[in-house]
């Protein structure tokens, strides 16, 4: 598996345990993840740092994630948002690309998988803001 630079990840998933496994298995593969466990801690979080990448969870408890990705359009134009969708709600992720997510992927993924998109979201962000590969 490619190596990504230092990346620091908003994980946004109201699947506590999920988002603490799959955090742990970001954290051994050096990214800085942290944790939201629901749409209105991602964005207070959000207001408070600068993240890389943004892997966000359509449906949730208080927010669902299209509602999330409409507000982070405005607060971090910039931020590459990659959203996790269950089967069955393809439509709904498709609907977030067109709001201007990054890309999506359906639960359950592979972790190979999701790295290769925070790579891909992390390099294109780079190359938005104009900075070369470290």
């Amino acid at each position: 598996m490619k190596e990504i630079p230092h990346t620091r990840l908003l994980l946004v998933d109201d699947e506590k345990g999920f988002v603490d496994v799959l955090t742990n298995r970001l954290g051994r593969r050096g990214i800085d993840a942290v944790k939201a466990y629901s749409g209105t801690e991602a964005l207070r979080v959000l207001r408070e740092t600068r993240f890389d990448v943004m892997v966000l969870d359509l449906k949730m408890e208080d927010m669902d994630g299209i509602e999330v990705l409409k507000i982070v359009r405005k607060m971090a134009p910039d931020l590459p948002v990659i959203i996790l969708t269950g089967h069955g709600s393809r439509t709904a992720a498709e609907d977030g690309i067109t709001l201007g997510a990054f890309d999506y992927l359906t639960k359950p993924c592979e972790l190979k998988e999701l790295m290769e998109k925070i790579s891909l979201a992390r390099q294109a962000k780079n190359k938005q803001n104009g900075e070369t590969k470290k």
